[in-house]
């Protein structure tokens, strides 16, 4: 197939006029969303997309057009369009393409073709498989609000002008489920997820003893009295919280003045325990891809080193403006122009275990869940305060569970509060990876 989309962008590029930079993206993706309920299908879909996207820049404008198909007839007029929006265009010194950078594309395997090989029934089994086996798990699971799985196989080639020429195909599934348990008049929500790159890869077993575990575990939660405390995240908040603060990497909002650490490149802003690192080379990561969305090639990026600042998240643009090199993060689809964003964020693991970390750290609360994340954190000022449930830490276990209270700091604050990374690096359905993380000193509110 990567020779049809090649074959369509270098038909394209052809057309180019002298003067003029010219960029093809041609992509098409397939994927498939099956959710369970009650040991019946609650919803099945199933959907495909292709098409081309063209950018044009000549005399320091940019023009931008797509289509949703890859008709021969359809491939001139959006060159065409492109070039039309490019006369209205706001000139722009920075404005251009990507150029080769001399990184060598990742040799990846992040493709099976045996995913397309699949029966929709047997993927359907998948879902109803994992709904019994959450319901076997513990008799206090009283309902499970959805089982699900899904998967995704997309292809996609970028070509230019400038001589960039990349292709990269990837597949991906995954089931989980979202349970609910009661005992004595209480209900509580919990959740477990298994990820591969062909339905042969997922643990039903395992994604469905991890819900099961986690909604059971908070049955009889009371609220904490509040103080400073040290607290631990559980991998799946560690993953949303690196989540948002790659965000503040991102040198687009560095440029908008969206990021707290806009000027501090070079700074200690961390504990020295505390590397953040953006690698979709790894192919562990359900985001993992062979190049960004400029065709070049994805490299491994550490963002924050032994606490230090070392470098923000760039695509062309923003590294021109910057006055650096971009980082290889260019995102976007064929129905739009490059943005910036991180694909595979994870801190560099430790050396302990969860249980190690709880035994050292002896008195505090392990938070599983957040509520609102995303609205209680401040890209700007830093300003840290979110809901969340979780378990006391007693002597070194976990003892009883808690409900309702909140932890609140700054980014800033945090980040210089981390004490231990621990060793469970657990790879989830989005861009970042979750690992035990241990914070001293922070604010909770509770009764």
């Amino acid at each position: 197939m990567s020779d049809e989309l090649l074959a369509i962008a270098d038909r394209v590029i052809g057309w180019a006029h002298d003067g003029e930079q010219v960029e093809v993206v041609v992509g098409k993706s397939r994927s498939t969303e099956i959710r369970v309920y009650e040991g019946d299908i609650e919803s099945l879909s199933s959907a495909e997309s292709q098409g081309l996207g063209v950018r044009v820049v000549v005399d320091g404008k940019q023009g931008f057009a797509y289509a949703g198909s890859l008709d021969p007839d359809v491939l001139h007029e959006v060159l065409d369009e492109a070039r039309d929006n490019a006369a209205f265009g706001t000139p722009d010194e920075f404005l251009g393409l990507a150029e080769p950078d001399g990184v060598p594309v990742p040799d990846l395997d992040l493709y099976r073709p045996g995913l397309f090989d699949v029966p929709t029934d047997r993927k359907v089994a998948l879902a109803l498989d994992l709904e019994r086996a959450v319901r076997a798990a513990d008799p206090r699971i009283s309902g499970i609000e959805a089982a699900e799985y899904a998967d995704g196989v997309s292809e996609g080639v970028v070509v230019t002008t400038t001589g960039i020429r990349a292709t990269g195909r990837d597949s991906a599934c995954y089931v989980g489920a979202y349970p609910l348990a009661t005992d004595d008049g209480d209900t509580k929500t919990g959740f477990g997820f298994s990820v591969g790159r062909e339905p042969s890869e997922l643990d039903v077993d395992a994604a469905a003893s991890d819900a099961a575990q986690r909604a059971t575990r908070l049955l009889g939660a009371v609220k904490p009295a509040g103080g400073r405390m040290t607290v631990v995240l559980d991998p799946y908040v560690t993953a949303q919280l690196i989540g948002i603060l790659a965000g503040t990497m991102n040198g687009e909002a560095v440029l908008k003045g969206r990021s707290l650490f806009a000027d501090r490149l070079g700074d200690e802003i961390a504990s020295s325990v505390f590397t953040l690192v953006d690698d979709p080379t790894n192919p562990l990561a359900y985001t993992a891809s062979h190049t960004d969305g400029e065709g070049l090639a994805t490299r491994r990026n550490v963002l924050v080193e032994n606490g230090v600042l070392q470098k923000f998240a760039h695509n062309a643009y923003t590294a021109r403006r910057s006055g650096t090199v971009s980082t290889g993060s260019a995102v976007r689809g064929f129905k739009s122009t490059p943005g910036v964003g991180c694909r595979a964020v994870s801190l560099v693991p430790g050396t302990r275990s969860q249980p190690e970390l709880l035994a050292e750290v002896g008195d505090g609360i392990l938070v599983s869940s957040v509520a609102g994340l995303h609205s209680g954190v401040n890209p700007v000022s830093g300003d840290f305060s979110t809901g969340a449930e979780g378990l006391r830490i007693v002597d070194g276990v976990l003892g009883q569970p808690l409900r309702e209270f909140t932890i609140a700091s700054t980014l800033q604050r945090m980040l210089k509060d981390v004490v231990a990374v621990g060793n469970d690096v657990e790879w989830l359905p989005m861009s970042a990876a979750g690992v035990s993380l241990v914070l001293r000193d922070i604010s909770v509110s509770g009764t």
